[in-house]
């Protein structure tokens, strides 16, 4: 694993790095440009940056008139105000008429730490995919979020995007001949009793679980699924009949999320053991990052343990 950085810095870097190459790239922020890391392209490109002010609602409907004009908006605020707040403008402004807007929230999950059960989003992956035509990315390191990016203005459509708070390590970097694209999961790791299709940093977390599961015989596959929606099926299914046995790991609630997503598809066409880990349905609490983490169980130690139960249930 290479060096840290956090998702949100990782996009802020590469606002300003492709703003050249696409001009008709347009930010909006609602007044969290410091915290999302559109600063920086705010100062490079002030024309292109539209500050709304604490009007994440309003701030989605400027965008989806932005759109109708041909641009490409990219709207920021935490994933709370993104996926909840705002929720019925991205519904009915942005996805029912099919426009082009990416929807960006940062400090996501339970990472936010001190900032408290209000902030800690859960819930934005259930949010989103619920909506109809709407993609859903949560990618896992700073290269993947670099790569996201540029894929979402090439993208045609309305997208949501996950953010992180918290410094985490390069894994994807180290993958040979490793390719971005919408919708399809990567293989991190191979292995043959059991599958961990993990999220964002839940990525590393299930390749330090896969090591320790390794030093007791287990061999464990690992998918980064930066794609929540639309699923990529071929991966999972292909998982489930070499592997036998899924384990899905999200930081987030375990209704609605990631495992629901592969829930939903692997019962209709390849039923096996699938363990759900991520927040049990509860909210948050404020305290720092990874006593928070650790409170909730996010450890890769509760992963290889759900591992362990995924494979015990196998027929």
């Amino acid at each position: 694993m290479g060096e840290k950085i956090a998702t949100r810095e990782a996009y802020g870097k590469a606002l300003v790095a492709l703003a050249e190459k696409y001009p008709e790239l347009v930010v909006l922020d609602a007044d969290l440009s410091g915290a999302t890391k559109t600063s920086g392209f705010a100062k490079a490109y002030p024309e292109r940056f539209f500050d709304m002010g604490i009007a994440e609602a309003d701030m989605q409907g400027v965008a989806a008139g932005l759109a109708t004009c041909g641009l490409k908006p990219f709207t920021n605020t935490f994933a709370m105000f993104a996926a909840g707040r705002s929720w019925e403008q991205v519904r009915n402004s942005i996805c029912y008429p099919g426009l082009n807007v990416k929807v960006i929230g940062s400090h996501g999950g339970l990472s936010v730490g001190e900032d408290g059960a209000t902030h800690q989003c859960i819930e934005d992956f259930a949010l989103m995919r619920a909506i109809p035509g709407m993609t859903v990315l949560n990618p896992c390191d700073g290269p993947e979020m670099m790569a996201a990016t540029e894929a979402l203005l090439n993208y045609d459509g309305p997208a949501y995007m996950r953010l992180g708070r918290l410094a985490v390590e390069n894994v994807t970097d180290t993958v040979l001949d490793y390719k971005f694209e919408i919708g399809k999961g990567v293989m991190l790791k191979n292995g043959t009793d059991v599958t961990i299709i993990a999220t964002g940093m839940m990525v590393q977390m299930a390749m330090k679980a896969a090591a320790d599961l390794a030093a007791e015989n287990i061999s464990a596959r690992v998918i980064d699924m930066h794609t929540i929606k639309p699923l990529d099926k071929e991966i999972v299914l292909k998982a489930a009949q070499e592997t036998g046995a899924i384990v899905t790991t999200e930081e987030h609630n375990i209704c609605g999320g990631l495992g629901a997503a592969v829930t939903e598809y692997i019962a209709g066409v390849c039923p096996v053991p699938v363990v759900l880990h991520g927040v049990e349905d509860e909210f948050g609490r404020s305290g720092k990052a990874p006593a928070v983490l650790e409170a909730y169980g996010l450890t890769p130690a509760k992963i290889a343990e759900k591992a362990k139960a995924a494979i015990a249930l196998k027929k």
